[in-house]
């Protein structure tokens, strides 16, 4: 198993929130993508709150839930660092984090195809 210095940017957003006409999470990751970042994931919380206070809850009852959205990204520090402007336009009341992460390669590194 190879291991190699990353970040992980870790971008808090709400479900509901929009950029350019889409989610700001799907907007987020296709940027991602498009900067040949190594990979970003979605997660979608059961419960939060961001800067205004309001507490998010996933409820039978209710369908629009407005529910907090994790996207996390990781790479090196340096493509991070070139994809974060884009993250600044897109986060709203959004708050972003990074960390200093130790990336595992297993496999030998080497990327799948898309189908």
């Amino acid at each position: 198993m190879q291991t190699r210095d990353g970040q992980l940017l870790r971008i808090f957003l709400g479900e509901d929130d929009r950029h350019e006409h889409l989610p700001a999470y799907e907007w987020v990751v296709r940027k991602a993508r498009e900067a040949g970042l190594g990979g970003a994931t979605v997660l979608r919380g059961m419960e939060g709150f961001g800067a205004r206070s309001q507490l998010h809850k996933a409820s039978i009852l209710r369908l629009s839930t407005d529910l907090p959205v994790v996207v996390e990204i990781v790479d090196s520090e340096e493509k991070i660092a070139a994809f974060l402007p884009l993250v600044d336009e897109a986060l709203g009341d959004g708050i972003a984090t990074l960390e200093r992460v130790q990336v595992l390669s297993v496999g030998g590194g080497s990327r799948r195809g898309d189908a």
